[in-house]
């Protein structure tokens, strides 16, 4: 088994950080995306459409997408739940991972693609859609300072996969876009804190 990464990018590290929250280790091969070794054919031939990370198993065949790698290895090695464990509870998570994902993260990788010198080269940027999704991340870092307000994590009282993919994302577009939660949202900067504390958050 092995895991092809780039643990910068923030898919990647959310498979690290869910694979260190597991205590499961497992072989890293880097592929450099801004050297576009993920579009060269032998890493399309993993995954066609070029993404990573891409988990290959021990008879040749390939995972990919972060979430998708995520809930193979929570089949695995079921404790600790990372994705729930009562009906409520994984629904809770499943919808708090996909706000993230929808709004939190699109937003920023817009941001990112649009705004950032080091897309210019590789995407036909279209300035005026960075300032609206400035917004669409500013008025999510309000949703979920509310949410915390009253809970410890995003889903309840336990981290999950939704943690994860907030944190990754929040790291990547507070270094990457100066994209960042506002400090007067206390209870996101309580949560931020205690997330980024955590052993795996170094993985």
């Amino acid at each position: 088994m092995k895991l092809y990464s780039f643990p910068r990018a923030p898919n990647p590290r959310r498979v690290h950080i869910f694979l260190a929250e597991k205590g499961v280790a497992v072989p890293v091969e880097t592929v450099d995306i801004f050297k576009r070794e993920n579009r060269q054919p032998g890493f399309l031939e993993k995954n066609p459409l070029g993404g990573i990370p891409v988990l290959e198993l021990d008879d040749g065949s390939h995972i990919s997408e972060s979430v998708a790698i995520c809930r193979y290895f929570e089949e695995l090695h079921p404790e600790p739940a990372l994705f729930g464990t009562s009906p409520r509870e994984c629904a809770e998570v499943e919808m708090w991972n996909r706000r993230v994902e929808l709004v939190l993260l699109n937003a920023a990788g817009m941001v990112w693609g649009h705004g950032s010198p080091l897309t210019a080269k590789v995407v036909k940027q279209i300035p005026e859609n960075v300032a609206p999704n400035r917004k669409r991340a500013e008025q999510f870092f309000e949703l979920m300072d509310r949410t915390l307000s009253g809970r410890t994590f995003l889903a309840g009282e336990r981290v999950s996969v939704a943690d994860i993919t907030a944190l990754c994302t929040i790291d990547f577009a507070a270094a990457m876009i100066e994209l960042a939660p506002d400090p007067s949202l206390a209870s996101v900067a309580r949560w931020h804190a205690a997330m980024s504390a955590r052993p795996s958050a170094r993985a």
